[in-house]
């Protein structure tokens, strides 16, 4: 049995919730090869952000993903390959942020925090600089996947009530 979770928490971009989930289907099962999942995504805003990472990890700040792993045994018992279970809260705000940053959009940043965090549940480390590494490169490679396969710009949703205008060629 596999269930996914999108919550949309945050009013900085209207994310199309449709897309967000065809993709993280495309990461969970094709590209991961999950054969069961129990997933929460919630979008949040710094504020709720901020509170998440104060409540449970001591940081007074915001950050652009945090994931809860659920299924991780206290006495680190290896995980099942083919099964994750946990949530993951992604800051839109910091998204827009680091989108500015690097150059890139959104709705690339929304991707590769989702990549981050699956990747988390799988077990992935980046607390160490040589772990840090073999996850970004998987991380990397993961979102180019998913870019050649899906339209990350569909992730960005017109805001309702205002109508598309296309100019005459």
């Amino acid at each position: 049995m596999s269930d996914l979770i999108l919550r949309n928490r945050q009013r900085t971009r209207p994310v199309n919730l449709p897309v967000l989930r065809r993709i993280a289907r495309v990461l969970l099962e094709e590209l991961l090869g999950l054969e069961q999942y129990e997933l929460g995504v919630r979008l949040v805003a710094s504020a709720e952000m901020i509170r998440v990472n104060r409540q449970f990890l001591n940081h007074d700040h915001s950050t652009d993903v945090i994931t809860f792993d659920y299924q991780t045994s206290p006495n680190r018992d290896p995980r099942p390959a083919s099964r994750i279970k946990g949530d993951i809260f992604i800051c839109l705000d910091d998204a827009v942020a680091q989108a500015r940053q690097f150059r890139t959009t959104w709705q690339s940043e929304l991707v590769r925090y989702l990549t981050h965090g699956a990747l988390h549940l799988r077990g992935h480390d980046d607390l160490r600089p040589a772990a840090r590494l073999v996850m970004k490169r998987e991380e990397n490679r993961l979102v180019r996947s998913l870019a050649k396969r899906l339209s990350f710009h569909q992730l960005a949703r017109s805001r309702p009530g205002r109508a598309s205008v296309v100019s005459p060629k």
